[in-house]
């Protein structure tokens, strides 16, 4: 099975008026990678980045301004997913990115079934969680201490590894799974039922009050119909 990891760097956080400014994506087959991957920067034209979104991915506007616009780019994104699946972490908000800007050029959307989300899948099987790319990198042992800022590219990569690791394929492939059925849970895979070790207890939240409230007070700027209202990615 063909599956794209990726992730996509934007303006800002409303995909009605914001633009993707950057794209990553790691080619997994079988769930183990093949060396393929994409990465790209995109002119969002005469849409300016927002404050906010610099502070995580520190993407200029005068590092954009040669960068080809997404219509130039669309076809390459096109070509690199073929038939795969889209595997991203929080997958709405990356998927409602790329089909507006599909939809401004007159492209089809991307089928929902054809997406996975990793956030919804680490919510399953860590329910207590804190379940973002960083709290998983901590749970599985993924070194990501080379993670200053967001990047589409080396997200990708994290979450690649970070996929691998929630479905048990690199322990499966290598015969190196525990014994120990009594302290994990099990995950479904072609030579049947894998045991997956797990924390005794989950590590403890690091953001304090103020940041939830800030966090909290930001969405509730957005209105209603805002993506991030649908969903608390703190937890």
């Amino acid at each position: 099975m063909r599956e794209i990891i990726f992730d996509t760097e934007t303006t800002g956080l409303d995909n009605r008026e914001d633009r993707v400014i950057e794209i990553g994506g790691v080619e997994l087959e079988n769930q183990f990678p093949t060396g393929r991957t994409l990465h790209i920067f995109i002119n969002p034209g005469n849409r300016k980045v927002h404050p906010d979104a610099l502070a995580i991915h520190g993407i200029t506007d005068e590092f954009l301004k040669d960068k080809p616009p997404f219509a130039d780019v669309a076809q390459e994104i096109i070509d690199f997913f073929g038939d795969a699946r889209w595997v991203a972490h929080n997958a709405t908000f990356d998927m409602g990115f790329i089909n507006a800007e599909f939809g401004r050029i007159g492209l089809p959307a991307i089928a929902g079934e054809r997406v996975t989300d990793t956030l919804a899948l680490a919510r399953r099987k860590h329910p207590m969680g804190p379940n973002s790319l960083d709290a998983l990198c901590r749970r599985y042992g993924i070194d990501n201490s080379h993670r200053a800022k967001h990047g589409a590219l080396l997200d990708s990569e994290l979450l690649a590894e970070v996929y691998i690791e929630m479905l048990g394929g690199r322990q499966a492939a290598l015969g190196l799974v525990s014994s120990n059925k009594g302290a994990g849970q099990t995950v479904e895979h072609d030579d049947g039922p894998i045991a997956v070790a797990q924390r005794p207890r989950p590590l403890p939240n690091r953001l304090s009050e103020a940041d939830e409230a800030a966090h909290a007070a930001l969405v509730a700027k957005m209105g209603a119909k805002a993506i991030w209202a649908k969903y608390d990615p703190l937890k």
